[in-house]
């Protein structure tokens, strides 16, 4: 069922939901919490296809806030808020409603929506973009006890991390972070498999991804030993390597949908590690509403904290690149620069050990 009003108010926008409710055959809300989505036009479509997917596993009210503030004074000088109201099939496991506010009420959105709000249950904010520098002192944040963010959406996703160490409270979480939790779980499922001494570790993924950063952060913060950052072509996170005296622990994925994992003594086994869609971080993000008080310690480590490749790693692994460049060319050259060459030799032998299992 789908109900528009035009220049309307929040009290008919609450009958209205109401009235759709009874006409659907439901007297009671059945709903476990309100989300609130503050977002545009541009990402209003996905953001709520992703909130009705994650309805079905949490049956919730969701508003969503489009601001509309005008391009013309004209347009600013006028206060208006139309409505959409979605019940049934279109709204998931729940009930929608499209608030779109024009003018001034733009700067008071949290008017409208705290008479929408569901009585004695908890209420979730999420920015799919442009998240404010300040989520627990927005005015809408405000309202909320778990806010939502997505730093990868930022123009600089990992310099927004930054920012929400500075600003954190509380209850804030970010999409980032989610994206982890199936890694930290298998990296974690391996340790307690197979307890040894970690001495370093290797986080390898694409550049300007949030996502590496947290969960080398993560793992300064749980191991207590050096994390080195590689930049890879991705897709996403790539691979993570635990070492240890014994070998190697390592997670491999390089394709974004199955990973590897490889132990000393044990056989490769495939585990599930695909990239998951937003709908499933949101549900994941919806199942518990306390604070995270791991995202906070993590976020909170300065990402200066991970460590870039050596120098010297760096030159082998490019001398490692022009020798196999040199052999395709020219194999009796390089056989025999090789044999002039012994400690370029070590560098290269010594590079290709470590790269064993990528």
């Amino acid at each position: 069922m789908k109900i528009d009003l035009t220049n309307t108010t929040s009290s008919k926008i609450n009958a209205a939901l109401m009235s759709a409710r009874r006409a659907s055959g439901s007297t009671a809300a059945g709903m476990v919490l309100t989300l609130v989505i503050v977002t545009d036009e541009g990402s209003a479509y996905d953001a709520l296809k992703a909130a009705n997917d994650a309805s079905r596993e949490h049956p919730m009210r969701t508003l969503a806030v489009i601001k509309r503030a005008g391009r013309s004074p004209r347009a600013r000088a006028e206060t208006r808020l139309d409505a959409e109201i979605l019940v049934g099939s279109d709204a998931g496991s729940g009930e929608t409603a499209i608030l779109r506010m024009h003018g001034e009420l733009v700067s008071h959105a949290q008017s409208v929506v705290l008479p929408l709000l569901l009585p004695d249950a908890p209420t979730v904010v999420w920015w799919p973009e442009n998240a404010p520098l300040h989520p627990a002192q927005d005015p809408l944040g405000a309202l909320a006890q778990r806010r939502i963010t997505d730093a990868v959406t930022a123009e600089s996703p990992v310099g927004q991390l930054a920012q929400r160490a500075e600003s954190y409270a509380p209850g804030d979480t970010d999409l980032a972070w989610t994206r982890i939790t199936g890694w930290r779980s298998m990296l974690a499922a391996a340790l307690d498999q197979r307890p040894s001494r970690i001495t370093s570790a290797v986080v390898e993924g694409e550049s300007y991804n949030p996502s590496v950063e947290l969960l080398g952060l993560w793992l300064t913060n749980r191991l207590h030993v050096p994390v080195e950052r590689v930049v890879t072509g991705g897709p996403g996170i790539t691979a993570v390597r635990l070492r240890t005296k014994d070998g190697d622990i390592t997670l491999d994925r390089p394709d974004g949908l199955m990973g590897t994992l490889s132990m000393p003594g044990s056989p490769d086994r495939q585990v599930a590690l695909k990239r998951r869609e937003t709908s499933e971080l949101i549900a994941e993000e919806l199942r518990r509403l306390d604070p995270d008080d791991i995202y906070a310690t993590a976020v909170r480590t300065p990402v200066e904290r991970l460590h870039e490749p050596s120098t010297a790693e760096t030159a082998a692994a490019e001398e490692i690149a022009h020798a196999v460049e040199a052999s395709v060319a020219n194999p009796d050259r390089v056989t025999a620069d090789a044999e002039k060459k012994p400690s370029a030799k070590k560098a290269v032998g010594k590079r290709t050990t470590a790269k064993e299992g990528a």
